[in-house]
Parts: C-alpha cells; sequence; structure tokens
C-alpha cells in the first residue's frame, strides 16, 4: 500500500519536472491541510477543492520563480509507515539553514515546525520542503 503523502509528494514533485501548472491529487484532510501550509508559505500558489466525477480533489496551481525553476527544489518525507519519527519541540530543527519548512503532525493539528517551537509543541516529523 503506498503511503498517501508520499503519493501527493510525488506528485508535486512529477509535476514540476515537467513544468505543468496544475496537479490535481485525490482528497484528504491531512493532505489539504499540508498543500493549505506549502500555498500559505509560498511555496505553491493556489488550493482548490473540486469535485470530480463524484469523487472529491484537490486542484494545486503549481508556482515557479522568474527563470522557470519549480518554487519547490526538494521534498521529503521524513516519517514513514515502517519508522514513525517524533521530536520534542526543542528537538525541531531548522531546514536547509531556514529556507525550508518543516511539517509536523501537532495534538493541536498539522503545522510548521516553526509553530510547533513557538507554541512548544512536538509531535510527529510529517515531511520537509525546500
Amino acid at each position: 500500500m503506498l503511503d498517501p503523502i508520499v503519493d501527493l509528494l510525488n506528485r508535486i514533485r512529477n509535476a514540476q519536472a515537467v513544468r505543468h501548472q496544475m496537479v490535481e491529487i485525490p482528497f484528504s484532510k491531512m493532505k489539504l491541510k499540508i498543500v493549505e501550509i506549502l500555498a500559505e508559505k509560498g511555496f505553491i500558489g493556489s488550493v482548490r477543492v473540486k469535485k470530480k466525477r463524484g469523487k472529491k480533489i484537490i486542484s494545486i496551481i503549481l508556482k515557479y520563480n522568474e527563470m522557470g525553476l519549480p518554487q519547490i527544489s526538494g521534498l521529503k518525507r521524513i516519517s514513514k509507515s515502517g519508522q514513525r519519527v517524533y521530536k520534542k519541540s526543542e528537538e525541531l530543527q531548522k531546514v536547509r539553514g531556514g529556507y525550508g519548512l518543516l511539517i509536523v503532525s501537532t495534538p493541536k493539528g498539522l503545522m510548521t515546525g516553526q509553530e510547533a517551537r513557538k507554541k512548544r509543541l512536538g509531535g510527529e516529523i510529517i515531511c520537509e520542503v525546500w
């Protein structure tokens, strides 16, 4: 069984590799929250939930810089189904010297590593984006 978060990250990576403007992924609340965080932090353009053939999908508009390079240069799944990775708030590190983003699943929901540190919340490290 393929991990749905890995599927989301791979679809974004593959769409950017061939310079697509948009990518569609199957809906889940967790995937929606992850892409909303990415949109809020400027890694992707916009996010919309649509219905296609009776099923909900998440439509993501990808973002590229002036030279046509993708805004996201790397995506990495940290906590996998076979090996979960949990960290305390003090152990949450900056990604790529502060240029990247850590997405953490805390008791208060999904948030960036920076927000989790401020709120003194630890949790499961979902992925890194830079």
